[in-house]
């Protein structure tokens, strides 16, 4: 009988298609990858893996590497899809995938399923990062597969197949919108989410966050610690990579920070609305800009920002196991050789105000910055400064004059 390792979350989709994949004859092997995941009972997941009827059903702990070796570099870029998706999805998928791949070397399966819908980007991350780590493997998609379709054209049908199994699910028919968990975020769509004129945040029922208008009516300060780029501790307390997100997601959610509603441009080709939280991640976003401002020199930095829009780019579409994505995670690790310090931050209702920085290689000079008489800037130097910076412009105006 052929077997096939399986992405498992217990969600519906996976729910299914566990069942499913065994009626189409394989030995199913449920891989939970535990990143972190807020709202989820481990247990009752891999329970329900065993009692569908799954050959294996296992958890495979991934936090720190999530963190420590994914999340972390795509912050010190500072990349965000579009400019607000901090990617905690993106991020996830070719973890998964690794992880899958490893279980499914073990187990001698030749098969890797899992339960993305043939309209999304998910199953670009899974099967872009699969491929690209063994070659040789037979992705299943069965949102891609017609008959699969042709037995569950929508939610509604999945529901109610789960129902007579008696396979609980979170989805039901009055709240149909899908999420995905981790500890970086939690993301919400679909169903009434689709719909542009529905109000997402007040929708959601949010797992990691509490509402702005609900949050303390007193400012919260919070301090991160980095050293070369990477946060170490959290207000003085040195922490390892997954600790720093809890513990910041901990601060971040109870102060409303980290939410966002947006539409998206899918890789796939269409218009997508999603709702996001990630209040761990939005605090260290910040606090490390901060630091930045301080450590980075101009065109370093400048570079930097005109190429993250292109690292968000190839994580957002799943090109994480890719040879321009090694050069550009080397290159900042280089970058960030000097991004050393702490940054303090008050927190207020979903807002972010910076309280404190500081950094042993700061290159701020507050000698030279002064706006007060003195110091080691020399204002005289200015005069030759623009007079070659105007140079081109006064040359360009005697040949073409502009009509002012």
């Amino acid at each position: 009988m052929p077997s096939c390792v399986l992405a498992y979350s217990g969600g519906l989709d996976t729910s299914v298609i566990l069942g499913w994949l065994m009626d189409e004859g394989y030995d199913v092997h449920a891989v939970y990858v535990d990143l972190g995941q807020p709202c989820e009972d481990r247990e009752a997941i891999l329970k329900k893996a065993r009692d569908i009827g799954a050959a294996s059903a296992r958890i495979v702990d991934a936090q720190e590497e999530l963190c420590r070796d994914f999340a972390f570099p795509v912050l010190q870029w500072q990349a965000k899809y579009e400019g607000n998706y901090l990617l905690g999805t993106s991020i996830a998928r070719p973890l998964i995938s690794k992880k899958c791949l490893q279980v499914a070397r073990e187990v001698g399966a030749d098969a890797y399923s899992h339960g993305a819908t043939g309209k999304g980007n998910d199953q670009c991350r899974f099967q872009l990062a699969a491929e690209a780590l063994e070659p040789n493997i037979r992705v299943i998609a069965p949102w891609r597969i017609a008959r699969f379709r042709q037995l569950f054209p929508g939610r509604t049908e999945m529901i109610a197949y789960c129902q007579e199994k008696n396979i609980p699910v979170k989805a039901s028919t009055s709240k149909p919108y899908s999420s995905d968990e981790n500890c970086l975020h939690i993301s919400y769509e679909a169903g009434k989410l689709e719909d542009l004129g529905v109000n997402g945040v007040e929708l959601v029922d949010f797992g990691m966050t509490v509402s702005p208008r609900q949050a303390p009516d007193q400012v919260e300060r919070v301090t991160v610690g980095f050293e070369y780029g990477i946060p170490v501790t959290v207000n003085g307390q040195a922490c390892n990579a997954i600790e720093v997100v809890r513990r910041l997601n901990e601060i971040g959610g109870r102060n409303g920070v980290g939410r966002i509603d947006m539409v998206e441009n899918r890789f796939v080709g269409m218009k997508s609305r999603g709702v996001y939280e990630a209040p761990g991640m939005t605090i260290l976003y910040d606090a490390l800009r901060v630091l930045e401002q301080i450590t980075l020199d101009r065109d370093l930095m400048h570079l930097r920002d005109r190429l993250a829009p292109e690292v968000a780019e190839m994580v957002y579409y799943g090109y994480w196991y890719a040879p321009k994505l090694d050069a550009l995670f080397a290159f900042i690790r280089e970058a960030h050789r000097h991004v050393t310090g702490e940054v303090s931050l008050n927190l207020y209702k979903g807002n972010l105000m910076v309280d404190g920085r500081s950094s042993p290689n700061s290159l701020y000079d507050e000698g030279i910055a002064t706006m007060e008489g003195g110091g080691s800037y020399n204002q005289d130097d200015a005069e030759g400064f623009l007079r070659i910076q105007g140079l081109p412009g006064r040359v360009q105006a005697r040949v073409t004059p502009r009509i002012y």
